[in-house]
């Protein structure tokens, strides 16, 4: 699988033997060079490489401070001649870390973890979707009782019963369960879960929660949603649908 991949790095010195290195890789394809942090923000953010060779100590903007403003989708291999940012690289989840000077064998098992890590991506993104088309597939016999999870590495089939809430952070959501102390966590979005749970069953009440209509303790004057242990607030995108289903189950709710 072919990588881009953007340098950047203020020593003109260290630039070309980072670009000899990318040449002499396989499936792994530069994309552009700078020397100037600021100038090469519009082009990572434009051209959303899969990789960043991003030196840490540089004029005008640190690489610690672009770190935090490429896109989600890069993912950063940190060079730099000051082990004692070892540390730092990893609170913006750099992938990996290389300490000049640089040698090619480093270089190169940087790049294997990189090929790893989007591999890794690849794999879960085609098995979840398989999950998916399964799990919204209409059951010719029967009513659709359970949901699977790609959990650390595993699938778990979750009973829908389970289910008392879904709240979505970023990429990824919590499955809060009846029976589990802690939720279960997967790489998914909350469309993708709001496609997968059946409709009768769940709603989407805000942005970042879906709950089990069954499991909701009560409704109060704010329309906040009690539910588990959570109180969950109806925003305005969700409320006419959420209030249409009141209004079924109750018809003396307003």
């Amino acid at each position: 699988m072919p990588l881009t991949c953007i340098i950047v790095d203020d020593e003109p010195l260290a630039v070309r033997l980072l670009e000899s290195f990318v040449n002499k890789t396989p499936d792994l394809q530069l994309v552009g060079s700078f020397t100037d942090s600021v100038e090469a923000i519009n082009v990572i953010k434009e051209l959303k490489p899969d990789l960043l060779f991003l030196d840490i100590q540089m004029p005008d903007m640190s690489g610690m401070e672009l770190a935090h403003v490429v896109p989600a989708e890069t993912k950063i291999i940190f060079t730099t001649a000051f082990k004692e940012y070892a540390y730092e690289s990893y609170e913006v989840s750099a992938l990996d870390f290389l300490l000049k000077p640089i040698r090619y064998n480093k270089f190169i098992s940087a790049v294997e973890k990189a090929r790893q890590w989007f591999g890794h991506k690849l794999n879960n993104q085609n098995n979840q979707n398989n999950l998916n088309i399964q799990n919204t597939q209409k059951e010719p016999h029967g009513k659709q009782e359970t949901v699977f999870l790609r959990v650390d590495g595993e699938f778990r089939q979750v009973a829908l019963s389970k289910i008392i809430y879904v709240c979505g952070m970023k990429d990824y959501v919590m499955f809060y369960l009846s029976d589990e102390k802690r939720p279960l966590i997967t790489h998914l979005t909350m469309k993708s879960v709001e496609d997968m749970l059946p409709s009768t069953l769940f709603m989407r009440i805000s942005r970042s929660y879906i709950v089990a209509l069954d499991k909701i303790k009560s409704v109060d004057r704010n329309e906040c949603v009690y539910i588990g242990d959570e109180i969950i607030k109806v925003t305005d995108a969700y409320h006419e649908k959420f209030i249409s289903y009141l209004n079924s189950r109750f018809p003396g709710s307003k």
